[in-house]
């Protein structure tokens, strides 16, 4: 049996952008060259692949608890149903436990790493920092303006509009017409990510009832609708059907290569073009394909990307990496290319016979 696991590289370019916007940009240091490194993780890279599958997702139940006597709402664990006839629990896995009952879970059958520069000195955050800010310049009267009496930390009454007036009068003061939010970062530069997909699991659910990853009336539901007893590598399992295979192959190749983060802010959009993607059947070869190398030619340490076409990985490039890569050519249907390229992988592989 040929290697399993498909191994893929996308090469993007970012270009003042956030990944994220829970405090702003997310980053992480780099032990070697000590620079901030913008990133997307792999959990948010994921999440927009399974998004741009554009296949029916599962329901997810969020539960709450009530206290009586605080009178207060506290959230806990969402549940998913852990049902692998949906497409976004087959791909993206899942897991239950509660009180009550066994624990179910299924890993995802995708691998995926952050989303981070090529090379520390390829990508980052931006410098300067920037603010963010809210203006009543235009609309000065449309706005409402609350000023409270304080007492050290304590907030004490609303100041009523007299008295305010007062206050800016005796006191020969004004209020600012504008907000700022100060040093939010920004992300730009070239920026790579990994995915292994495993063949074995791709479309096969254990039915180990040791380690569960199937509830009975859902193991019940899989037979009802045709899915096929088989064995892997990991023991019995249940086998998605053909047909069902065929309509989620594409579309998952498609999503894994063309996905986008579009749960940042609209004011920090980017499209986030593909240069190229690498495809391999060795994780070796997949990183010596698309690479950053360090140069010493000059004051500083600099480093430029690299393509290498004699690394053992198809190489899929579009016309835009030439903007950015030495000698890079590039095809218009270098992408529908990639997508046919893993469309063929994963239809190839025989999940009813892997021993």
């Amino acid at each position: 049996m040929r290697n399993p696991f498909i191994y893929l590289r996308g090469l993007r370019h970012a270009e003042h952008t956030v990944f994220a916007v829970n405090d702003g940009q997310k980053f992480y240091y780099d032990p070697q060259f000590g620079y901030k490194m913008a990133y997307s993780s792999g959990q948010q890279v994921k999440r927009s692949i399974i998004e741009a599958l554009n296949l029916p997702f599962a329901a997810i139940t969020f539960n709450w608890e009530i206290d009586k006597k605080e009178n207060k709402a506290s959230q806990k664990e969402p549940h998913s149903p852990c049902d692998p006839t949906f497409a976004d629990q087959l791909i993206g896995g899942y897991m239950k436990a509660e009180a009550g009952s066994f624990t179910v879970k299924r890993r995802s059958p995708l691998s995926i790493s952050a989303m981070r520069p090529l090379h520390p000195l390829l990508g980052g955050i931006e410098s300067p920092t920037e603010n963010i800010s809210f203006d009543r310049t235009s609309y000065p009267e449309h706005h409402k303006v609350n000023v409270y009496w304080v007492d050290g930390k304590k907030r004490g009454e609303k100041l009523s509009d007299e008295e305010l007036n007062e206050w800016l009068t005796s006191n020969h003061r004004n209020l600012p017409n504008r907000a700022f939010i100060q040093d939010q970062t920004r992300a730009s530069g070239l920026f790579v990510y990994d995915i292994a997909i495993d063949l074995r699991t791709l479309f096969c659910v254990s039915t180990n009832k040791l380690e569960p990853e199937l509830f009975p009336h859902i193991e019940k539901k899989l037979r009802d609708e045709g899915w096929i007893e088989g064995e892997n590598i990991f023991g019995k399992c249940l086998i998605c059907p053909k047909e069902k295979r065929e309509e989620i192959i594409p579309k998952l190749a498609k999503a894994i290569i063309n996905w986008r983060i579009t749960s940042n802010q609209s004011r920090t959009f980017s499209l986030m073009e593909i240069l190229a993607i690498a495809i391999s059947d060795n994780a070796n070869q997949l990183a010596y394909a698309i690479r950053g190398e360090l140069r010493e030619d000059s004051d500083r340490p600099r480093a430029v990307p690299r393509i290498d076409e004699t690394a053992k990985a198809e190489l899929f490039i579009t016309p835009l990496a030439s903007g950015y890569i030495t000698g890079a050519v590039g095809s218009a249907d270098a992408i529908e290319k990639a997508e046919q390229k893993l469309i063929d992988l994963m239809m190839d592989f025989n999940y009813e016979k892997q021993l």
